[in-house]
């Protein structure tokens, strides 16, 4: 395969290969750690027709049909969606909530050890185990997002205003396509934590000096805790994606489409195919948020057994980072696909939600378990991207490579184990969780490094890890 590159400016390479060019951006670093199969990917993709825009955020690595980490663009006039580039886990993202307590609050262990305690009792991380909201109904919020949450799940209208989008529309006779299967089994999972990567953690902050006026507007303050949440759509997503994606790659056979990586699925916006899946992810993206709310609500609660009926902890944010969403840009309606990608939007852009409008969102980017994560804030120069960041620090060894190359000890050592800045976790063996360890990811620094380095966003604040909690 033939690669030029050439440099637009700080950490933005553009890499031109047999079928379009990628763009990059990455410090030199980062740059230099890709490995050949992510450029190999990019070349399949770009084989898809009549793309817009291709790139990688910093924290790009190999996955199923498209990298984690991608940004691809298409006209909603004549496009192209695909499901390899929303990934399975559809409408996965991140959350942050804010608490009146200071970093010295939560520092006894024992504070830490009831809240963890506390907040299992109301989010099941256990597989096996149901939600505890049996009442809600969830084709009322696979229909209506936040908007189909009974009014009791709902502290105050902050908790639908501060979100990416609180409601997606689309035509919900398009459910009807939807095998009963996939009811069946989310059923129950609304609220509830799921495994691999995601997560609960209370974090504290530490405020970017230079950006410490936006920090107060938000308000954020030093060692403030903070509690960051990690979910996607469970098993409504996981299902859907699995089941469209055998539906597109038959479709693929009768048009008599091929691409060198079998996992690479797609079809026109305009075809039936497109059209229901289209439809049916934002549903998922419905249930993505309606999860996330719900977790928070569970901490909610177990701050409140903790710490008394008056502590209350507001939304800060919530946004995604795997989805295909209609934006307009170039004068023109697109849809932007982001895998592992999340959208940082600058100050005063008609597309952020109304109470951001004036300073642009908070960007949410968590780090590994044991590293610090992040708070940013996009910038106008975001425009070359098409607003998109990174989503994380991005996997360097695989679930097994991490498990043979990682001691327990190695791992023991980075969540700083027997010393007072330990971090805590729900887990009484290190051993279960030892493919989620900081040495199964880039150095998250290295990537924020970039971002800011190519001038897609700033930091706001740091955010520091006190305790997580992961699933069983």
């Amino acid at each position: 395969m033939n690669m030029q590159q050439k440099m637009h400016g700080n950490n933005h390479y553009e890499i031109g290969l047999d079928h379009g060019n990628v763009h990059v951006f990455a410090n030199a670093e980062v740059f230099q750690s890709f490995e050949a199969k992510v450029y190999e990917m990019a070349d399949n993709n770009l084989r898809i027709p009549r793309n817009v825009y291709m790139s990688y955020t910093p924290d790009a690595h190999v996955g199923v049909g498209t990298c984690i980490g991608t940004t691809a663009v298409w006209s909603m006039k004549d496009g192209i969606v695909s499901p390899s580039i929303v990934g399975v886990d559809i409408g996965c993202g991140m959350r942050v909530h804010t608490t009146p307590l200071h970093k010295r609050d939560i520092q006894d262990k024992a504070v830490r050890r009831a809240l963890i305690a506390a907040i299992e009792s109301y989010v099941p991380t256990n597989e096996r185990t149901n939600s505890h909201f049996a009442d809600i109904d969830i084709m009322e919020v696979v229909k209506q997002g936040l908007r189909g949450l009974p009014s009791k799940y709902v502290p105050d209208n902050q908790w639908i205003t501060h979100v990416e989008e609180s409601t997606f529309q689309y035509d919900h006779t398009y459910l009807e396509h939807l095998p009963p299967k996939i009811r069946k089994n989310a059923r129950g999972q609304l609220g509830t934590l799921g495994s691999g990567n995601h997560f609960i953690e209370l974090q504290y902050l530490e405020i970017n000096e230079a950006s410490a006026e936006l920090a107060a507007k938000w308000g954020l303050f030093d060692g403030q805790v903070v509690i960051m949440i990690h979910s996607g759509s469970r098993a409504w997503g996981a299902m859907l994606g699995r089941e469209y994606n055998k539906v597109m790659k038959e479709a693929m056979y009768h048009w008599g489409v091929e691409n060198p990586d079998p996992n690479l699925i797609y079809a026109p916006i305009t075809s039936k195919e497109g059209k229901t899946y289209l439809n049916l992810m934002y549903s998922a993206l419905n249930f993505a948020v309606s999860n996330r709310h719900m977790i928070a609500f569970g901490v909610r609660q177990a701050f409140k057994d903790v710490f008394g009926p008056q502590i209350e902890t507001p939304v800060l944010y919530d946004l995604m980072h795997n989805y295909a969403l209609k934006e307009f840009h170039r004068n023109q309606p697109m849809l932007v696909h982001r895998k592992g990608a999340t959208r940082a939007l600058p100050p005063n852009h008609f597309l952020n939600t109304p109470v951001y409008k004036e300073t642009g969102h908070p960007a949410l980017i968590p780090g590994s378990m044991g590293t610090s994560s992040y708070i940013m804030v996009g910038k106008e120069e975001g425009l070359k991207n098409f607003y998109s960041i990174c989503h994380g620090a991005g996997r360097v060894r695989s679930r097994r490579a991490t498990k043979e190359a990682v001691t327990i000890d190695q791992f023991a050592q980075s969540l700083r184990i027997g010393t007072e800045e330990e971090i805590l976790v729900n887990h009484r063996s290190l051993e279960t969780i030892l493919d989620e360890c900081p040495q199964a990811y880039k150095d998250v620094d290295q990537i924020i490094d970039s971002v800011v380095g190519a001038s897609l966003a700033d930091v706001v604040a740091r955010c520091i890890p006190m305790a997580a909690i992961k699933g069983k």
